[in-house]
């Protein structure tokens, strides 16, 4: 027998001994008494959840002792119909989340050593998952004075060790969007064996003429893959619901490594009866819209830098370093998230939020104009 003593840790994967873990936006805590506090740092829904998916979830709840369904099946089927059988429920994938997704496709398609092409600022999972898997992380940074994304910086920076693109529109946490135009160009150029992420979670908010999702490119370009999330639009986040769309084949490959159960039975249930709620994604989208203008107008009268945005968040450029400017926030009641681990140094990311929130944050801003001119 052998007694010669080996550490456990001679087994770890190096690449999975680098701290890089995700911190998501902080709540703020009710330090004074009676002071009403608001969380603007997770780009939630700012009226809360569908009612016909609150509905739904609580017809379910007799039954959590029972096992969710083991597919996603039914989901898919909601799907089909949700985009008018534009794409069959063949070409889906739903999972526990977006970011469940992302690590999905990453899982299936990159190997040790294999490149990931991201553009910072971006999600923070894109580079995180990637090195979970012993991915090099290749960055093409968006352009700076607009946080456009550069197309030929990308086809450039492609390899023949390249693996995956990932892309959003609108972009977290920039707000910026990739037009129908650079998406078209970047496609045609680019090899098909490189998987192209179109992350377009934030895609109910998105207005510009020249805005597209990925559903008109679906039928022509198998190396093209979407990302949505029931997070945002739908007020689900707490439940954790994704899905995505693509080509058969490459949907019928990484269903094979999707885990069975993977997605709860009052997920699922909200889920699908939140796809039908029109009403209340309508509302959602007017709000975002109405009271962009009124945050717009508040930062413009205090000279507070803001990019403009295709999503229901501000980035700005804070009148104080980020870190001291958040605390303020934090002090008076507001929670927003500076986006530094995003790669926006300094900058702050602002949640839009409903008129009453919106008000306690301009008043936030000039109270702390007013000091800083003391």
């Amino acid at each position: 027998m052998n007694n010669k003593l080996y550490s456990i840790s001679a087994l770890f994967k190096p690449f999975l001994t680098v701290k890089n873990s995700y911190k998501g936006g902080k709540g703020v805590l009710q330090k004074k008494e009676g002071q009403k506090v608001y969380k603007l740092s997770s780009n939630e829904n700012p009226i809360g959840t569908s009612p016909m998916a609150i509905e739904a979830i609580q017809n379910n709840l007799k039954d959590l002792h029972l096992y969710p369904e083991t597919t996603d099946i039914r989901l898919r089927e909601a799907l089909e119909v949700y985009y008018n059988n534009q794409l069959n429920k063949e070409q889906f994938v739903c999972a526990a989340s977006g970011s469940e997704i992302i690590d999905l496709i990453i899982r299936a398609f990159v190997r040790e050593e294999d490149e990931v092409i991201v553009s910072t600022p971006c999600f923070v999972p894109y580079k995180m998952f990637s090195r979970w898997s012993g991915a090099q992380v290749v960055d093409i940074p968006l352009f700076q004075n607009n946080y456009s994304l550069n197309v030929n910086g990308i086809l450039k920076s492609v390899t023949d060790k390249t693996r995956i693109i990932f892309l959003t529109s609108p972009n977290n946490p920039t707000g910026s969007y990739i037009s129908k135009e650079e998406l078209e160009y970047l496609l045609i150029e680019l090899p098909q064996d490189v998987v192209v992420v179109f992350d377009e979670v934030y895609w109910h908010f998105a207005h510009a003429d020249n805005y597209t999702t990925a559903l008109p490119y679906i039928s022509k370009y198998p190396n093209l893959i979407a990302i949505n999330s029931f997070s945002k639009t739908y007020g689900l986040a707490s439940l954790r619901v994704g899905y995505s769309y693509m080509n058969e084949e490459v949907a019928a490959y990484l269903r094979q490594i999707c885990k069975p159960f993977l997605i709860t039975k009052l997920s699922l249930e909200g889920a699908i009866a939140s796809l039908k709620d029109d009403d209340f994604i309508q509302e959602t989208v007017e709000i975002i819209h109405s009271e962009k203008s009124f945050l717009e107008e508040g930062f413009k009268k205090l000279g507070i830098q803001f990019y403009p945005t295709q999503a229901n968040f501000y980035l700005i450029s804070p009148p104080i370093p980020s870190n001291e400017f958040v605390q303020f926030l934090n002090e008076e009641g507001i929670a927003v998230r500076p986006v530094d681990n995003f790669g926006a140094t300094g900058k702050v990311r602002i949640t839009i939020g409903t008129r009453e929130a919106n008000k306690a944050l301009i008043l936030a801003l000039n109270k702390l104009k007013l000091i800083s001119f003391n």
